[in-house]
């Protein structure tokens, strides 16, 4: 039955062979909204005619094609190594832990150039009922925000780059992942210090400590400038692959009670340390282990902090931390333990 509102909407992806050739979308999401968009750039006429002082619509023309704009999805406990693959430029793969049907997921920051995915949203038109598609190609990540929030759902916010849409293209048929479920902010937890390693590709924190003040959030947000602006002479309108051109960041923030030993000093000090986000799921079957998405950051600077008073309300504290290199370990780990035998 459809509505012809956003409840028949839907969101795809396909990984792409080769950067900016669309393919059939194979994994759709569940999402919360969505902003793509088609921005063409318009050359105006500047002449000057005796006569007639508007500017002629036989003189504008688009010159050049391009396409941004961002998704917000609920983390889900399936289907989400896809999505961190781009985020993070990862070369990660799903590996089997020992012969359980619970599959580990390592991504950490790599090489952008000829990653890129389609983006197929379907947007229902309420006059008729027809969800239209529109499909995006030679999509890169240039930006993401990963948000834990007190009593809300986690999401992940994913900003896009492209290099065209196409509105001809068939609607894909959705195909979401089995039995996929969220994380909540009550299986949440954050630690900050203990001593960090990294052996075979894969990095632990051991001894950190919990934090113990109230955090209501954390958000940890990763950028990667690219050029974006790559058009050329026979590109008939269309940018060449984006490519880094600017230092990547890992920042973020946490919203807390204050703390002055826990929180506030590291700031003063200049110290820095690990910090460990995890979100813990359900058993994955009877395999002992559990979902899980875990965010490692080897080695955090607290940038910001002001602990003032507002009023009689309990004094908080918003925290700016950013993510650096300790030239040992990756800046960022993302640690995914799901029913997911691929990505």
């Amino acid at each position: 039955m459809t509505t012809g509102s956003g409840l028949d909407a839907q969101l795809a992806v396909g990984e792409e062979v080769t950067w900016g050739t669309a393919v059939t979308p194979t994994r759709a999401y569940e999402f919360n909204d969505e902003g793509l968009k088609l921005d063409p750039s318009f050359l105006e006429p500047t002449g000057l005619r005796a006569g007639l002082k508007y500017k002629r619509a036989k003189r504008v023309s688009i010159s050049r094609r391009s396409v941004s704009g961002d998704i917000t999805i609920e983390h889900a406990t399936k289907g989400m190594g896809l999505l961190w693959k781009h985020c993070l430029a990862s070369s990660g793969t799903a590996a089997q832990i020992d012969t359980t049907t619970a599959y580990e997921q390592i991504h950490t920051p790599g090489d952008f150039r000829g990653k890129g995915l389609t983006v197929q949203v379907g947007r229902p038109e309420p006059s008729t009922g027809t969800v239209r598609p529109f499909t995006y190609r030679g999509c890169k990540v240039t930006g993401w925000e990963l948000s834990v929030s007190d009593n809300a759902i986690p999401t992940l916010k994913i900003t896009f780059d492209g290099r065209d849409e196409d509105t001809a293209t068939a609607l894909a048929a959705a195909s979401y992942a089995s039995g996929s479920a969220v994380f909540s902010f009550a299986n949440a937890t954050l630690s900050l210090g203990g001593t960090v390693a990294t052996a075979s590709g894969k990095t632990t924190v051991t001894g950190g400590v919990a934090v113990a003040t109230v955090v209501t959030e954390v958000t940890v947000t990763g950028a990667a400038p690219m050029s974006t602006d790559r058009y050329g002479i026979g590109n008939a309108g269309l940018k060449a692959e984006q490519v880094e051109n600017d230092t990547p960041t890992i920042t973020g923030s946490l919203n807390a009670e204050f703390a002055k030993s826990e929180l506030y000093d590291h700031f003063t000090a200049n110290d820095t340390m690990p910090m460990v986000l995890t979100l813990t799921g359900d058993e994955i079957g009877e395999s002992g282990s559990n979902d899980l998405l875990e965010v490692i950051l080897p080695a955090v600077k607290l940038k910001s902090a002001a602990p003032n008073v507002g009023g009689p309300d309990v004094v908080s504290m918003s925290t700016d931390i950013e993510a650096y290199s300790d030239e040992v370990n990756p800046v960022i780990q993302v640690r995914i333990v799901s029913g997911d035998t691929t990505l």
